[in-house]
């Protein structure tokens, strides 16, 4: 069921109603109320992926319990081994199976000898590297001793398969989310409207941005070796504008439509295309995923402890994971590897952890040297984004060739390509002007009501007039 879908304008108002007028009055019936309408909403796409998340929130749930109640090191050891091994299992299984069978078959054929393995027709579960790795959190901080075990079954049902970010994120933390289903939840007016802001601020991002971009961006690298440079560019950005409005778009309408149900899910986008260099980007893109890695990964390899070269390293390996979580394909490890070699240039020259504060914070402009960064910053990820969108390596090699032709000079953009351009300086201008708020419509302080209300009108009037042909979010892949 896609936020952007007729049936999700049906099910969310009715949701709404019943939980807030029918179940208010019992904590235990609203939460077990949002297990059964998160399971609908998840058992939209096939309901067989029900018994996937089913499965995983028991094992954890169980785990938790066991690792919870034994002090002995060697049996909290294999209790948090077998949560590996049960979350990351499905994960390999769905999502890398047949990735690792034909890199086998490719690496053998190199030596001229032919495997003939058989791929399965596996079918991704919808969300599954998501809920995997907010289930597997839970676990992990409690063998940490970071995080008690619950013990409400329901409770933690409704943690990890929680309607609004159940597949596409923000991942959630335990020690953050886990606790807000124990509380009785009062409806707020005011937080409800914030989240309705919100939730029209995603659509935006998401209707009239990101799928007009996806239109042009289809286009252009289904054509690639046949465009000029200049379209082969407007590609690659155009792209950056897609991944983001359609994802920032997504975590915007989730955390919207958690508010209305009387919960705060952390922020996983803060203006990251505004960021000076390639660390600060990473500081505001997809927060929650970074910081899992972070804390899961990063901390655990050594972190900037040792040597710069072992910190170095440490870098490589946590991007190259993180491409690798995106999706079974070698464009994103590609994708992972770039990015993380920007990242230890920085950390190399010491200026990884330059900015760290909000850009041009005391003034309406950035200065020539900010805005040459955040330029700079933005060609660098486009660029990256080129490999996370091509099909393989070979096309994503030869479209980075293409936008190096001098072929630019010789051939102009056509106006038609352009349209878009106004929609995203739209966006881009609201954003920087709201870029020390958590959205781009948090605009509860401006006083007069026919100027509010004559944005909400406009933003209204503009998803439904130049909304583009509805796209699937992307990162229902991951």
């Amino acid at each position: 069921m896609l936020f952007n879908s007729f049936e999700f304008a049906i099910f969310l108002p009715t949701v709404f109603f019943l939980y807030w007028f029918v179940f208010q009055k019992n904590i235990k019936a609203q939460n077990l109320f949002l297990v059964i309408v998160s399971y609908f909403f998840y058992g939209w796409w096939d309901w067989r992926f029900l018994s996937l998340i089913i499965f995983s929130s028991t094992a954890d749930y169980i785990i938790g319990l066991n690792i919870g109640k034994t002090f002995n090191k060697n049996k909290r050891k294999y209790l948090i081994a077998f949560s590996f091994a049960v979350n990351l299992g499905f994960l390999g299984f769905f999502k890398y199976y047949n990735f690792f069978v034909d890199s086998i078959i490719s690496a053998f054929s190199l030596i001229g000898i032919q495997l003939h393995a058989r791929s399965l027709n596996i079918i991704l579960p919808v969300g599954l590297s998501f809920y995997t790795f907010q289930s597997l959190s839970y676990t992990i901080d409690i063998y940490r001793n970071k995080l008690k075990a619950t013990t409400n079954f329901i409770n933690f049902f409704a943690f990890v398969s929680f309607f609004p970010q159940l597949v596409a994120g923000p991942i959630s933390r335990a020690t953050n989310f886990l606790p807000q289903f124990y509380k009785k939840r009062e409806f707020d007016l005011n937080l409800a409207k914030d989240g309705m802001r919100q939730i029209l601020w995603g659509l935006f991002k998401k209707i009239v941005i990101a799928d007009n971009a996806a239109i042009q961006v289809n286009y252009i690298f289904e054509n690639y070796a046949s465009l000029p440079a200049s379209s082969l560019w407007l590609g690659a950005f155009y792209f950056a504008f897609q991944i983001y409005g359609d994802f920032s778009g997504y975590s915007d309408i989730a955390i919207g439509t958690a508010r209305l149900f009387g919960f705060n899910i952390l922020r996983n986008f803060a203006y990251p295309y505004f960021s000076r260099d390639v660390a600060e980007f990473w500081r505001r893109w997809h927060i929650s995923l970074s910081t899992w890695f972070r804390d899961y990964v990063y901390f655990p390899l050594g972190g900037s402890r040792g040597n710069k070269w072992n910190n170095a390293r440490n870098i490589l390996i946590v991007f190259i994971v993180s491409g690798f979580w995106h999706g079974a394909n070698w464009t994103f490890i590609a994708w992972g590897l770039l990015n993380g070699l920007y990242l230890v240039i920085l950390y190399l020259t010491k200026i990884n952890r330059k900015h760290l504060d909000i850009v041009a914070e005391n003034s309406v402009f950035p200065d020539l040297r900010e805005f040459l960064e955040i330029l700079s910053t933005f060609i660098l990820t486009s660029i990256a984004w080129v490999f996370f969108r091509a099909k393989n390596l070979s096309i994503a090699f030869h479209y980075l060739g293409g936008m190096f032709n001098t072929s630019i000079i010789q051939h102009p953009v056509s106006v038609a390509v352009l349209r878009i351009v106004p929609l995203i300086f739209i966006m881009v201008i609201v954003e920087w002007l709201q870029r020390k708020k958590n959205h781009g419509l948090e605009i509860d302080q401006i006083n007069k009501p026919w100027l509010r209300w004559g944005i909400y009108y406009s933003i209204i009037l503009m998803i439904l007039l130049l909304g583009g042909k509805q796209q699937s979010f992307i990162y229902f892949q991951f």
